[in-house]
């Protein structure tokens, strides 16, 4: 199956299980849990590619193994133990419940490298807070989230491909929800052919420079500082 097959698969089979969720809302589930598969399938390959079995894995990855948390951290900046795998997940089958989710998201915050927590502090947050909208009990809330990771499994995070599958998918994803929630929303996608002039412009406007700052600038001050300077140029 194709990339543009596969997004489309799973935007259908999305925005059908979402049901009443707003699309601005529910895109924060599967967004969420794709980034999960990523940076649990990335740890995967890197113990792989570093002599590790299936069933070492299974047996050494966790938390009482203080050195090897000491060195993925190290590596990767962060650690997932064995039992909160993504892949873990989908081998539970019918013993798979939320509070796997509730409990592998809390253990991913709390173990962080030091050195990596401005990139990946709290980035599961609102995921983690918003798995009660899934459903009214434990039973939907679990049935709701299993359908969900299952249905994104089969995005290939292994970087074998001669293009970037994780990478279509995600803005594939994001456009669509986006489309779908308008403007009530407060959100608005950028097309991928813009982001990518921007970035050429200013790329090569900055070219000469040896640093580079980039601010986020707030709409408010956006609009004053539009008006200001409106008023200058007259």
């Amino acid at each position: 199956m194709n990339k543009q097959r596969l997004a489309s698969k799973i935007w259908e089979s999305a925005n059908k299980m979402r049901s009443k969720i707003e699309a601005n809302e529910y895109k924060d589930y599967i967004l969420g849990f794709i980034f999960y598969k990523f940076l649990s399938d990335k740890e995967v390959k890197y113990l792989k590619e570093n002599d590790w079995t299936e069933e070492d894995i299974k047996q050494y990855l966790n938390e009482e193994d203080s050195e090897t948390v000491l060195t993925i951290q190290r590596n990767l900046g962060y650690f997932i133990a064995y039992e909160n795998l993504f892949s873990t997940w989908l081998d539970m089958s019918n013993d798979f419940n939320v509070s796997n989710v509730r409990d592998a998201l809390s253990a991913f915050n709390r173990l962080i490298d030091s050195s990596h927590k401005k990139v990946f502090e709290k980035i599961f947050d609102t995921l983690q807070t918003g798995l009660s909208k899934l459903g009214d009990s434990s039973g939907s809330q679990t049935k709701a989230i299993s359908d969900l990771i299952h249905l994104i499994k089969d995005i290939p995070m292994d970087g074998k491909q001669d293009y970037d599958v994780l990478g279509f998918i995600y803005e594939y994803l994001i456009s669509n929800f986006a489309a779908n929630a308008g403007k009530k929303a407060g959100e608005f996608y950028t097309p991928h052919e813009v982001s990518v002039l921007m970035s050429e412009i200013v790329a090569e406007h900055l070219k000469d420079r040896t640093e580079i700052k980039i601010y986020d600038i707030k709409t408010p001050r956006l609009i004053q500082f539009n008006y200001s300077y409106s008023r200058f140029a007259a």
